[in-house]
């Protein structure tokens, strides 16, 4: 009787370790350089939502730099960031340097969300970022694959991946109002 309770308490306990994320692996993991070169740990987001967006200056959505620095100024101080990371991955629609980019940000659309130094968001030059936002194995959520500029993905505040979305689908989009607001 004794081991058969064992063996049930046992069996309780490896379907419960089975069905948690296993991947251990959140976005707090990361320490990156912003434009100006400096150190931007992820761990200093802990408990926020993060909105992260691969950016370019030259590309027909950059628009969108308008409605994220919106979004940013809204809701900026109830727990949520946007994180900017300017790529050229698309036909080469970020030439610039980081000093260039942080001056086309500022002028252009007065862009005071952190902007991280330009990385590459595909391929085998992809940053390790991007390698956990796009993997299944590493997100623990969904794999994906970064279709264009301005693709967004949300991190809930445990700094795990809740939603890819699309690039054509605005910053101020219902359903990513809807993500900010709630209590997620």
């Amino acid at each position: 009787m004794k081991l058969k309770l064992i063996l049930i308490v046992f069996m309780i306990a490896t379907q419960a370790s089975l069905s948690q994320d296993n991947s251990g692996e959140t976005i707090y993991q990361f320490t990156v350089k912003n434009l100006e070169g400096n150190d931007f740990d992820f761990n200093s987001l802990k408990g926020k939502k993060v909105m992260i967006v691969n950016t370019a200056s030259k590309c027909g959505l950059t628009p969108q730099y308008k409605k994220l620095q919106a979004l940013y100024e809204k809701y900026g101080e109830d727990d949520f960031v946007i994180i900017g990371f300017p790529a050229n991955d698309f036909l080469r629609q970020e030439p610039g340097t980081d000093e260039e980019i942080a001056v086309f940000c500022e002028q252009n659309y007065g862009v005071t969300f952190p902007m991280m130094s330009k990385i590459s968001v595909k391929g085998k030059n992809m940053h390790p970022v991007y390698e956990f936002l796009t993997q299944e194995a590493k997100n623990g959520t969904v794999n994906s694959s970064v279709s264009w500029n301005f693709q967004k993905y949300l991190i809930n505040p445990d700094g795990r991946l809740a939603r890819v979305v699309s690039p054509r689908t605005q910053p101020d989009d219902p359903s990513v109002i809807s993500w900010i607001e709630s209590n997620e």
